[in-house]
Order: C-alpha cells, then structure tokens, then sequence
C-alpha cells in the first residue's frame, strides 16, 4: 500500500492507521500472491490507500481466490519525518 501512497505524495511517507484488514482465506506454499492497491482519497497530508490481495492456486484450472483485503492511512513526511501537504497533482488549478 505504500507504493501508491509514496508516488501520490512524491516523497516519502508513514503509516498511521490500519483502518480495516479482512482475512478472507488461507495464503497456501505454492500460490502465486498479487497485490493490487489504489488511492481511495486524500487530506492534506494523508492518504487513505486500498489494498487487495489475491492467489492464484491449481495452476492448470487457474484458480484466483482473494485471500485479503485491508484500508490504511499514510501520511506525507518531511526529511525530519513530521508531516507535509501533499505536493498538488498535476495539471491542477491554483
């Protein structure tokens, strides 16, 4: 979840929260695991970021299971690690 929270704020962040984290079945020794994550909404310095993850088992019938889902909350951070605005996107008025 960091990835797109880091690339929204174009530098560097931390995680405040774990809003919700749902384990929906087993991560089995074989599985190929992908994570997709995408930015829900932004504050001034946080950045809420959803996260789902899935596996795919039994290779030849290609099955695709989501084994976890979870919300957190990044904030931007400074060189000193406290907290800064969010860097406007691009292409935005003002």
């Amino acid at each position: 979840g960091a990835i797109p929270a880091a690339r929204r704020a174009n530098g560097r962040v931390a995680t405040i929260a774990v809003t919700s984290f749902h384990f929906k079945n087993p991560v089995f020794v074989g599985d190929l695991v992908s994570f997709y994550a995408r930015v829900l909404k932004t504050g001034n310095t946080s950045i809420t970021v959803e996260v789902e993850v899935y596996a795919e088992r039994n290779r030849l019938q290609a099955e695709v299971v989501k084994v976890t889902e979870a919300t957190l909350v990044y904030v931007a951070t400074d060189s000193e690690r406290r907290p800064r605005p969010l860097p406007p996107l691009d292409g935005a008025a003002g």
